[in-house]
């Protein structure tokens, strides 16, 4: 077993976690009448202080990890995806799923 083979395991729980919780969440909203729809999603993302302080949060790290994985060739086309699911899915599930494969490309690297 490679030594980063208990990290790459963490990080596939985050993801796991990372997918699971924060859509459950939507789900209620999407249920309770919530919307994608421009004016009324960010209508409700900004809706006080904490959820502005949250959404700002979280979408300026989406940002910087979509610039740092835009600028990651050694992931080909898949870097695209990341970007994509980062924001079409979550930023909690797409990040550790990354870095988890960052960490397998590494291993491969070191041991070939």
């Amino acid at each position: 077993m490679h030594h980063h083979q208990p990290l790459r395991v963490f990080l596939f729980l985050l993801a796991a976690l990372g997918l699971a919780i924060p859509w459950y969440f939507n789900t209620l909203y999407f249920l309770a009448g919530g919307s994608v729809m421009p004016g009324v999603f960010w209508r409700d993302a900004f809706a006080n202080a904490l959820t502005t302080g949250i959404t700002c949060d979280v979408y300026l790290a989406a940002v910087a990890f979509s610039a740092w994985v835009a600028a990651d060739r050694r992931l080909g086309a898949w870097r695209w995806a990341y970007i994509a699911a980062c924001f079409g899915i979550g930023l909690a599930f797409v990040m550790p799923l990354y870095l988890a494969q960052r960490l397998r490309m590494d291993a491969a690297r070191s041991s070939g």
